[in-house]
């Protein structure tokens, strides 16, 4: 049976407590658009869209089983909304060679209370132990937008491989690749 259904609760030390559960659309829509229309969001390619719109977006991923959106609390306040997906049934498959195991992660965090060093590492090690929980998934990809050059540093910071600019029907994007640790 695959977490992805489920609670994910995952004490990280000097952080806090981080819960990865599945998007609720009808009582996360307000949460989720205010995040997705802000400009630090524009990457995200949701900034024009309508509470409804959003909702809609976000109803039909619930419907899903190659897909699957997040909401990731940190000491139960919401921090963070990541989707993880399966790339050969999302355009990015036909943009890369896909092997098994691989699995495509969203990632937007949402807006910071307060500046903290070393936040959004710590947020996305614990997004990635909860993707990598099921040991069929050997490589994690993900695809930010090509002039994102902050999000590529940090992926690169934090292990990932640069892959090929591929170009997907919404943006230009930076392929990244992430091989399940070892040992």
């Amino acid at each position: 049976m695959s977490t992805d259904r489920h609670h994910h609760h995952s004490k990280v030390d000097g952080f806090g407590t981080v819960t990865i559960r599945p998007v609720r659309p009808d009582e996360d829509v307000d949460l989720l658009h205010g995040w997705v229309t802000q400009d630090r969001a524009r990457f995200w390619g949701m900034r024009e869209a309508s509470r409804e719109r959003v909702h809609e977006i976000y109803a039909y991923l619930d419907s899903l089983v190659t897909h699957h959106a997040y909401l990731v609390h940190r000491d139960g306040a919401p921090a963070a909304l990541a989707q993880t997906y399966q790339p050969e049934a999302d355009p990015v498959g036909d943009c890369y060679e896909v092997r098994p195991g691989d699995v495509g992660v969203h990632l937007l965090i949402g807006p910071p209370t307060t500046v903290e060093r070393g936040f959004t590492g710590a947020l996305f090690g614990a997004i990635l132990d909860f993707v990598l929980a099921d040991p069929d998934r050997r490589r994690v990809v993900i695809e930010p937008d090509a002039r994102n050059e902050r999000a590529i540093n940090r992926f690169l910071r934090t292990g990932f491989r640069p892959g090929p600019l591929i170009d997907l029907p919404e943006k230009r994007a930076r392929l990244l690749f992430l091989d399940r640790p070892t040992g």
